[in-house]
């Protein structure tokens, strides 16, 4: 066991493979009770030596991949605000990677074991915090039409996200890290959270860098919009109220939030699609600023930022949809989920002579939801980015031989190649049963020399210049890895001007 002192008092991790590992530290109060809808609050100290060799429980959420795969009891539970960090040792100051998850802001954990930290940790010499945050109607349902006093509804996930920053800043020196070298990193709904993070003026001064995997600054919803979910969710569960709310048992809340997802399936339309996320952070232009707006007119202009998505985003999320769609059926989809989308498909088609609807639907999907939320993040970056600070953009191209090669570079593809965790469980079922390892290698190093403050290109990769909007640099990840300079430009031109 290894004991150390923090704000609120001792704590015993155990060792693990070279690291120390301290588990299930809760970095707020619990938000239960009559606290169910608030802004997190300190956490309370506690006497003696604390045991943080166990996972905490997981935010509530649906049965699912992402809940099957955690660490620890696999329970959810309304306390649930917890953190962990893996440590080469408790002396010391080095630089802090503290890892966001993904899961539609529905679903995820911190102790999935893709995002074991050890590999981090040792290669290089840093600290890697994972955390929980509140998800769903318990982490993002809007309330401003029920109650005038829970102001802070819609954005709790995110506000967790910021106290779980503020407990690194003030606590991880006892683990070994720096609190002014922290780089926050996530994927899908995490990093469309770092995309919010980075606008917010509570966030502000908390990191020094930034990573955006599959996710960007434009998964915001408008008070509006964000209304009509929670009108819809409360005729589910019965409630009129808050207090209705509040007497609404968390199971009754995850089904609630299903039923709503399982509709925007069935009867999705442009904006209210197979992509959209019922439950994403709520722009009120004070807490949450117009992410995008924001950090173009220079709120993250002293953050170093890498942002990239995968080449086959949105395969993964069509594998339900049958391979041998025909045009008719492919062409209705596109018109329903985007706008302009029957005009956008017939331009994709001519440039991929011999492509199949379902592919031509993958690809413009994957443009539309992810590659250019990602390329206007890197624009609005490095337009307002403060002297000497960076931006990089990147995309992952190697395809995965998985479902009979239909998934390709999907969204998610990379999580174990970031980690370099290709062996963990769960993973041969994106990746097969042979990935490259000088992949993850490559990108595993690129992470935590970024993390380090250092130049992220390196031996296996070769140079990684800086993003500018005249040439578009970008790192392609693949078996063999270098930079590319505007790949997919013509692609890109039918969304952005020259």
């Amino acid at each position: 066991m290894v004991e150390v002192e923090i704000a609120t008092g001792r704590l015993a991790g155990r060792r693990r493979r070279d690291v120390v590992l301290f588990a299930g530290i809760p970095y707020a109060a619990p938000a239960t009770g009559a606290r169910r809808f608030e802004r997190p609050s300190p956490a309370t100290p506690w006497a003696g030596v604390r045991d943080a060799t166990a996972f905490g429980p997981m935010a509530w959420q649906g049965p699912g991949l992402l809940a099957g795969l955690a660490l620890g009891s696999g329970a959810c539970d309304e306390d649930c605000l917890s953190l962990n960090v893996i440590t080469p040792g408790t002396s010391g100051r080095r630089p802090v990677l503290v890892w966001i998850h993904g899961g539609g802001f529905t679903a995820g954990s911190s102790a999935t074991p893709w995002y074991d930290g050890t590999g981090f940790a040792l290669a290089g010499d840093v600290v890697v915090v994972t955390i929980n945050y509140r998800l769903g109607a318990l982490g993002f349902l809007h309330l401003d039409e029920l109650s005038d006093r829970h102001t802070d509804s819609g954005r709790l996930g995110l506000l967790d996200q910021i106290a779980a920053l503020r407990w690194v800043r003030d606590n991880i020196s006892a683990f070994g890290g720096d609190p002014d070298d922290v780089t926050v990193f996530g994927e899908s709904a995490g990093a469309m959270s770092i995309g919010c993070l980075l606008a917010m003026p509570e966030a502000s001064g908390l990191f020094r860098r930034a990573i955006t995997q599959s996710g960007a600054a434009e998964a915001v919803a408008t008070p509006d919009d964000a209304a009509a979910v929670t009108r819809a969710l409360c005729d589910l569960v019965d409630a009129r109220t808050v207090d209705d709310l509040l007497a609404v048992a968390p199971e009754a809340l995850v089904a609630a939030q299903q039923q709503l997802a399982e509709h925007s399936r069935r009867q999705g339309t442009a904006g209210d699609s197979v992509f959209a996320l019922p439950f994403r952070p709520v722009v009120d232009g004070t807490v949450l600023p117009d992410p995008l707006a924001a950090i173009g007119a220079g709120s993250a202009a002293d953050v170093d930022l890498i942002s990239g998505t995968n080449a086959d985003e949105c395969t993964i999320f069509l594998l339900a949809v049958p391979s041998d769609l025909d045009e008719a059926r492919a062409l209705r989809r596109a018109e329903r989920w985007l706008p302009g989308g029957e005009a956008l498909y017939r331009s994709y088609a001519e440039r991929r002579p011999g492509a199949t609807p379902w592919e031509l639907l993958a690809a413009l999907m994957s443009d539309a939801v992810f590659r250019m939320p990602s390329l206007r993040l890197l624009d609005a970056h490095a337009g307002a980015a403060g002297a000497g600070v960076r931006t990089h953009g990147y995309r992952f191209d190697w395809a995965s031989p998985a479902f009979g090669g239909m998934l390709r570079a999907a969204h998610a593809v990379e999580i174990p190649f970031v980690w370099d965790n290709l062996a963990k469980g769960g993973v041969a079922m994106l990746v097969g049963d042979d990935p490259p390892k000088q992949l993850a290698a490559a990108m595993h190093e690129a992470w935590w020399r970024f993390a380090a403050g250092e130049d992220p290109g390196h031996d296996g990769t070769g140079p990684w210049p800086r993003h500018d909007a005249a040439t578009r640099p970008t790192m392609v990840f693949d078996a063999t890895s270098g930079v590319v300079d505007d790949p997919g430009a013509e692609d890109r031109l039918a969304w952005m001007a020259p």
